[in-house]
């Protein structure tokens, strides 16, 4: 009896970091940041372009983010629990081209092809979760490893693209529903799954408390094998899901580009949402905000025909200016603590 009150506390010490991130102001105000950040970069953008406010490049802002949302959503479960999936946009072109290739191909309804490449990229991530959760190698190496295989797998399949998938897929892509994009309306039923999974469930917890302490976690009788494994499987078919948008938004399925380097859009994304990359801590308002301000930057950009490397560039600064937030968020907690304690 006494074991299990001492592990039971333990967990629940484990995840009192989570909660006590949200009453630190420093962390606050780094989180803040990024929405004082977002709204200014609004406004320059504004000012930039009469363009951008319009209600028709609102949508295409939406519309891009709507994929990048679906990846984000379970990979920053992976993240709060302290593990990564670098595969995902692998596992995007993967779905995307086998999902035309039974279209075109094979003649298959679209419907069921979608669902057979979501399958895969179910799969896929499964993949990923028993390599991570079986063996002791660590989860960076083994999605890149996957990332390199899962794209051969896809450039072995098809040389060229499958293209042309027909009304149906093209309604998928582009469709609009209420006069909203099809595909931002799958974010939002992600998003908000994602959020109740997270704030509404025990596995919420659990994830929460795998991320602090995974050795006090499983003493406590968290499934700290089965549950990282349950997210992996669905961040591949989030990326199977978003390999379908993608390709519906394209009718196209190019082998050797679809998906290729959006796994970091999506680590950026949730470092910029305050996703602590070393585990347990994060919120998915964060992700939303996350992916928001990715729309809004290379949109904008866009708009001022800014070249594509210079994109590529900011992508990059703000992967960097995200993990240096978390850095910086981390340390602040770290010096509080030390002077409770005094």
């Amino acid at each position: 009896m006494t074991t299990t009150t001492s592990t039971t506390t333990s967990a629940a010490s484990a995840s009192a970091p989570a909660v006590g991130a949200k009453r630190d102001p420093i962390a606050v105000a780094l989180r803040s940041a990024l929405l004082i950040g977002l709204v200014v970069l609004t406004i320059f953008f504004t000012a930039q372009s009469n363009l951008f406010l319009t209600a028709g490049n609102l949508k295409n802002i939406a519309l891009s983010g709507a994929v990048l949302m679906v990846v984000a959503v379970p990979q920053a479960l992976l993240v709060i629990m302290g593990v990564v999936d670098l595969s995902v946009g692998s596992v995007i072109g993967l779905a995307g081209v086998v999902t035309g290739l039974l279209i075109v191909d094979h003649g298959m309804a679209w419907q069921l092809a979608a669902l057979i490449g979501i399958a895969i990229g179910a799969v896929a991530g499964l993949v990923n979760g028993l390599l991570v959760a079986f063996t002791r190698l660590s989860p960076i190496i083994v999605t890149l490893g996957t990332l390199q295989l899962y794209r051969g797998i896809t450039q072995f399949l098809r040389s060229n693209p499958p293209a042309n998938f027909g009304k149906g897929m093209q309604l998928l892509g582009r469709g609009l529903y209420l006069g909203v994009p099809v595909p931002v309306w799958i974010a939002l039923v992600v998003f908000i799954i994602g959020a109740i999974v997270l704030y509404g469930t025990p596995s919420g917890r659990y994830v929460y408390a795998i991320g602090v302490n995974k050795e006090a976690a499983f003493l406590s009788g968290v499934a700290t094998r089965a549950l990282p494994l349950i997210v992996y499987a669905a961040t591949g078919a989030a990326a199977g899901i978003g390999g379908v948008l993608l390709s519906a938004q394209l009718d196209s399925a190019p082998p050797g580009t679809l998906g290729v380097g959006f796994e970091l859009n999506v680590l950026t994304a949730v470092l910029l949402g305050g996703i602590a990359f070393s585990g347990g801590r994060g919120t998915m308002f964060g992700v939303l905000l996350g992916v928001a301000f990715l729309g809004v930057l290379n949109n904008g950009m866009t708009l001022m025909n800014v070249p594509y490397y210079a994109q590529e560039m900011a992508t990059g600064a703000a992967l960097i200016i995200g993990a240096g937030l978390d850095e910086l968020s981390q340390h602040s907690q770290l010096i509080r603590a030390i002077g409770r304690r005094r």
